[in-house]
């Protein structure tokens, strides 16, 4: 099942997601195709302010593991990670 990980930065880290980024890629990239889409959020002008992860995971425990194991989160870059499930409708590659 699809999960979204809607994670919020805590107000003023951006050197400490700039400083984890290269572990964050790093770890995304070692999921394989775990990972169906990845990116941050900004704030208008550019600055990145969170991040959106879609994962594919057995259930939302197996998310909450995978989510909790990005370096970001370990470093405390984020205030709050939201877990949904999620389905791909659109420009969706199994349909």
């Amino acid at each position: 099942m699809l999960y979204a990980l809607i994670c919020t930065d805590k107000p003023g880290s951006a050197d400490k997601r700039l400083a984890t980024r290269p572990d964050h890629l790093a770890y995304l990239k070692s999921l394989g195709n775990k990972v169906k889409v990845a990116g941050p959020f900004n704030d208008g002008s550019g600055t990145p302010n969170g991040s959106l992860v879609i994962v594919d995971a057995f259930d939302r425990a197996e998310a909450g593991q995978i989510a909790a194991a990005d370096p970001y989160a370990i470093a405390g870059l984020f205030e709050s990670v939201d877990i949904r499930p999620w389905s791909r409708v659109i420009n969706n590659p199994e349909s």
